[in-house]
């Protein structure tokens, strides 16, 4: 028995420091965040409108509303623009907020509204502000909002990704020159979000529109920027 607990206590003795030879310090490591951006010329403009109803029943109102669409559709195709082009964006039909009646007015109030937003789609960036003034100007419609894009989103977005990489690894070689030691392999790399970024031209057109102008100045963006960013881990290799 006392054989056995000394063999015992002598194999404790020769695993533990074996055990604290396999515990490897900690590889030294440089952490940055990077970023960078691209801007990519747009390929396409959208512009939204939307047509209203007002009826005493949800039928009614989806009715009506149907009607006005389908001649905001001929009026818009007859300028130029493709059916295909066109589209719904949103369709809603909702009950209108009561107001009630002053004594002078007799008539029923409307009961129900209904909203249908279009998507019209052009190519033609110079003329963009033509086309809307020109669907504007043959009614039934109120407009919303015009933004431009890119046919690749993704392009944008890759190339900002590069560049927040580049940027990445220049912060890393400053940091390893300062101190002395030179970077080894690339140990983590962390995405962080690549969004575009365009002007809001909106504002401008509907002012434009407020002075009764046929053709709307909208400027189109000359790029759509894009932003990305990136965290990276690299191992300090040692001495340069």
């Amino acid at each position: 028995m006392r054989l056995a607990t000394l063999a015992a206590l002598a194999a404790i003795a020769v695993s533990v420091p074996a055990l604290a030879q396999d515990r490897t310090p900690p590889v030294p490591t440089i952490s940055v965040m990077g970023t960078g951006e691209a801007e990519l010329k747009p390929d396409f403009a959208r512009i939204f409108v939307t047509v209203e109803t007002q009826a005493d029943t949800v039928a009614q109102a989806a009715s009506t509303n149907n009607a006005a669409s389908e001649r905001v559709l001929e009026r818009i195709q007859a300028l130029g623009v493709k059916k295909e082009d066109i589209r719904t964006a949103n369709f809603q039909v909702f009950q209108t907020p009561v107001v009630e009646k002053s004594s002078r007015d007799a008539r029923p109030m409307p009961k129900f509204t209904a909203n249908h937003r279009l998507q019209i789609t052009t190519r033609d960036l110079p003329g963009v502000g033509r086309l809307a003034g020109e669907i504007l100007a043959s009614g039934d419609m109120t407009f919303q909002s015009v933004t431009f894009g890119l046919d690749r989103q993704d392009a944008g977005a890759d190339k900002a990704r590069e560049a927040a990489v580049l940027d990445a690894r220049r912060q890393a070689e400053v940091y390893a020159k300062a101190a002395g030691v030179k970077l080894g392999r690339v140990i983590e790399i962390r995405d962080g979000t690549a969004q575009p970024y365009q002007p809001r031209p909106e504002m401008r057109m509907q002012m434009a529109m407020d002075k009764g102008g046929q053709e709307v100045p909208i400027v189109p963006p000359a790029t759509i920027r894009y932003d990305a960013g990136v965290q990276m881990v690299w191992e300090i290799a040692g001495q340069p």
